[in-house]
């Protein structure tokens, strides 16, 4: 099953270097996960959840390729978000990023303090999915697991005022991060840019990322299973 584009959306419909939709393995899961599906509101519904729960948060390069990303079963805002589009694309939904600064205390009790402490203030990279859908461009943000947002609202590290819930309709805005933005920077047709600067910015040789990042995941799993 492919969905018929809108007329005007090619841009927001073609793969990239890091959003590679023309990956085999992501349109095999693509059609998988849209089986039956009777409207583009259901397909869209359907990755939503399989790229929020089933590839749950945890850090990793951002300049790591959509595929890579399914493969693994990890990844955080730039790659979860980059998997989204990329299985959206594939079925014909037109999908872009939209980039905000974050306050870093989103992440506060999510990562290990050491971690967090460390960074700077301003998490300047993080994109969220907007797809075409009815007529109009719709957030769909899934920035957070549901285990991981449970437990985190259960342990008081994310309030529910701050974060009201990590579900999406289809039809309704989802901007999970709404609390923490100090900059809105605008929609991107490809993150592919902003995805190699921040590992630019990076001093750490790979096997010193891939200490650290094995650290925090396995703090954030701890949680989420705590």
């Amino acid at each position: 099953m492919k969905l018929q584009a809108p007329e005007g959306m090619k841009e927001f419909l073609e793969p990239t270097d890091l959003c590679d939709s023309d990956n085999e393995e992501i349109k095999k899961k693509a059609q998988e996960l849209i089986k039956d599906a009777k409207t583009p509101q259901e397909a869209a519904i359907r990755i939503f959840y399989f790229v929020r729960d089933q590839i749950p948060f945890g850090v990793d390069r951002a300049d790591t390729k959509a595929s890579e990303t399914l493969e693994k079963g990890l990844g955080f805002c730039v790659t979860k978000t980059n998997l989204q589009i990329a299985l959206l694309r594939v079925i014909g939904i037109p999908a872009r990023y939209h980039q905000v600064v974050l306050d870093k205390d989103i992440l506060k009790g999510i990562l290990p303090d050491s971690i967090h402490k460390d960074m700077e203030k301003k998490i300047w990279f993080h994109p969220w999915c907007e797809c075409y859908l009815s007529g109009r461009w719709v957030s769909c943000d899934l920035f957070l697991d549901k285990a991981l947002y449970d437990a985190a609202c259960r342990k008081g590290i994310i309030s529910k005022e701050k974060m009201p819930t990590v579900d999406w309709d289809g039809e309704n805005d989802l901007k999970t991060t709404t609390a923490w933005i100090i900059e809105d920077v605008g929609t991107l047709v490809s993150f592919d840019e902003v995805s190699r600067k921040v590992m630019e910015k990076s001093k750490d040789s790979k096997n010193e990322e891939k200490k650290l990042y094995d650290f925090s995941n396995q703090y954030t799993d701890k949680l989420r299973k705590g």
